[in-house]
């Protein structure tokens, strides 16, 4: 068997960009053998296995091959889920390749989970991470909301998180990040063009999450009198997400873009992240007139702002209390 498991990221106009697929399906159409199970790991939209895959290879091998669907699953840096414990969702384009594939992932996996169809498993996926990126445009909505009327955005969500059925909790951030969230959607509305569907709630919460951080440097220089020119802010973790080293898509390199833009000057820790486009990462310090809690990883000491008693304002997406009370 093969398994494809290659980057399916989004091109300079936010479509699915399928080259990776393409160059594993030529390979594999060059050096396959009759009765090779294909299974692909990689993220993308409804009909790619059966009618991208598939034929890419079929133009370059007459080979008798079986395919399956087995979208990635996966938390990094999550201590709890992991590739055993996680169930898998599994569809094969025959009986026969449904059959090899649950066998093969029933060895490692303790959930297996056969969909009715292999345009079901790679939508499941996608739907997956579309759910979180619109409950977080929601929740961004809620924050700005919640600021302009004058209460806690995060005390009305640690209300609403007492019901115990029908209500799950997101938290506002400053935009979202990593290779699923932003990405994922996109694939999805992309299928439903191609179906000639509108997807105006998907599009919508793209939009807001994209542009989440520029509101919230509009909240920053509020709360700074309108005035942060050369104020000297440092952000505390740049990765996408805490306790891990992944830059993908995170939402903090464009906070940092917009601060220069407007004149400050920016510094950041992050334990994960030795440089990023010629900038190292610097300590924590007390020397700043700001400190911006944007990804708290574990190892992230933030005493020493607290006991110089500076300005510290908290975009985590959490409900962990590191000292100050929730900005967004």
């Amino acid at each position: 068997m093969i398994i494809i498991a290659v980057p399916t990221p989004l091109n300079i106009s936010r479509k699915p960009e399928l080259i990776y697929l393409e160059l594993a399906a030529k390979l594999i159409g060059e050096c396959a053998n009759d009765g090779t199970l294909v299974v692909n790991e990689s993220t993308s939209y409804p009909g790619t296995l059966r009618n991208f895959i598939k034929p890419t290879i079929e133009k370059i091998s007459s080979k008798h091959l079986l395919y399956a669907a087995a979208p990635e699953r996966v938390d990094p840096g999550n201590k709890n889920w992991n590739l055993k414990n996680t169930p898998r969702v599994i569809a094969g384009m025959t009986d026969e390749a449904a059959i090899k594939a649950i066998s093969f992932y029933s060895s490692f996996c303790e959930n297996v989970y056969q969909a009715q169809s292999v345009e079901v498993a790679e939508a499941s996926k996608l739907f997956e991470n579309t759910y979180r990126q619109v409950n977080i445009a929601l929740v961004n909505e809620f924050s700005e909301i919640a600021n302009s009327l004058g209460f806690s955005t995060s005390e009305a969500i640690e209300a609403a998180s007492t019901k115990p059925f029908g209500f799950t909790a997101f938290y506002p951030s400053i935009g979202v990040g990593g290779h699923c969230i932003p990405v994922d959607p996109s694939y999805l509305s992309y299928a439903a063009e191609l179906s000639g569907t509108e997807t105006k709630l998907i599009d919508l919460a793209n939009k807001t999450n994209q542009s989440a951080h520029i509101k919230v440097i509009q909240r920053i220089k509020d709360y700074m009198s309108d005035e942060i020119k050369d104020v000297k802010i440092q952000l505390a973790g740049i990765t996408y997400k805490p306790n891990i080293s992944d830059l993908r898509e995170s939402p903090a390199l464009d906070l940092i873009k917009e601060l220069k833009i407007a004149g400050a000057v920016v510094s950041w820790h992050d334990p994960f992240v030795k440089s990023y486009e010629g900038q190292q990462s610097v300590a924590l310090t007390s020397e700043v007139d700001l400190g911006l809690i944007v990804t708290p990883h574990s190892q992230i000491d933030f005493s020493i702002w607290k006991k110089a008693n500076i300005k510290v304002l908290d975009l985590s997406a959490n409900s962990n209390n590191y000292g100050w009370p929730k900005f967004l």
